[in-house]
């Protein structure tokens, strides 16, 4: 792949850079990459945002977007916000990119909401824009929508851990994302759904981003709030693996059921090891992957992607239950990602 980081120098390069706030693309960045050899004009220039550039799910997307860019003749720039909640750096990420020309935009929104203005703005000067993995709101705001079904993921671990406690009384705790984050509102309902409960059956619900550390506060906090909590609801495999943390802590890892969304390679690898039951498994390369022919076809032909794709969940466990469809974790770690 060709990188616009072949300039002369450093100063150079970093006078490239100079002044983009927050985010910039990434091709002004160490290891910014073009999706095909050719950095030409004939080359359909394509964006992708993500909520930030660490995380293994967006790292994972980003390897789809690349691959899928360099197979369809593209060009692909990359930003990604410095913390998962950055709105105003994806907002500058979009200017930016409007700016050096892209035919589309791929985001996944770290602000539901505040980020429709900007993609508004997008839209209106042609370029086509698509919600990764989460939906904006309105999910009208952009042309089309390719993610995992975050309802059915949530609402897929309720079910299991709904069958695997067989029948005795849930004390439930809800490690979630943050306010304003669709995906996580999805999921946690879902789960709710899934289980047969309400948010009047949840004895603790704390905010944890996504992260393992703010995970295991969480669980610590919610320990010493109602400590018969016995299944324990996360947002994302780092918060369940911050709660078992904190429950082994205790010595409650075993009398405690986790379940969580994601997929990846390590919170895969957890379920196999037993600190996590279940986990809903989603595919961030393929809703990357395509993402990027979507903005190559409209390029070609001016059809716009819309509405929305459904990119796959599945459940994985190995300790399968009555009545809930799940595969292996063998399965789940040929697929994972991260």
């Amino acid at each position: 792949m060709s990188r616009i980081s072949r300039l002369p120098s450093p100063l150079l390069r970093a006078a490239a850079c100079t002044g983009v706030a927050a985010l910039a693309l990434t091709a002004c960045g160490s290891g910014s990459g073009s999706g095909t050899a050719s950095t030409g004009s004939g080359s359909v220039k394509v964006g992708l945002i993500t909520k930030t550039d660490t995380n293994p799910f967006f790292v994972k997307m980003k390897e789809g977007a690349e691959k899928a860019a360099k197979e369809n003749g593209a060009h692909l720039s990359t930003a990604a916000g410095k913390f998962d909640g950055d709105n105003a750096g994806q907002v500058t990420a979009i200017e930016n990119m409007v700016a050096a020309g892209v035919k589309g935009i791929l985001i996944t929104p770290s602000d539901s909401k505040a980020i429709v203005p900007a993609i508004q703005k997008a839209r209106a000067k042609g370029v086509l824009v698509i919600a990764l993995d989460t939906p904006t709101e309105p999910e009208s705001a952009v042309d089309a929508l390719f993610a995992t079904d975050n309802l059915k993921a949530g609402q897929l671990i309720g079910e299991y851990a709904k069958a695997a406690m067989k029948g005795k009384t849930a004390k439930i705790a809800a490690l979630d994302l943050a306010p304003g984050v669709s995906v996580g509102v999805q999921r946690h309902n879902g789960f709710l759904k899934g289980f047969g409960a309400t948010d009047k059956d949840v004895v603790c619900a704390q905010d944890t981003g996504g992260d393992q550390a703010k995970g295991q506060t969480a669980m610590e906090n919610c320990l010493q709030k109602a400590p018969g909590i016995n299944v324990v609801y996360t947002i994302n495999e780092p918060a369940a693996l911050g709660a078992y943390t904190a429950l082994k802590a205790k010595g409650r890892e075993k009398d405690v059921l986790i379940v969580s969304v994601d997929g990846g390679c390590t919170g895969t690898q957890a379920v196999k090891d037993g600190k996590i039951a279940a986990t809903s498994q989603q595919y961030p390369l393929k809703m990357a992957a395509e993402g990027v022919k979507a903005v190559v076809t409209y390029a070609k032909d001016g059809k716009k992607a819309s509405g929305y794709t459904d990119t796959g969940v599945t459940l994985i466990t190995d300790k399968a239950q009555d009545g809930v469809t799940s595969k292996d974790t063998a399965y789940g770690l040929e697929n994972c990602w991260g």
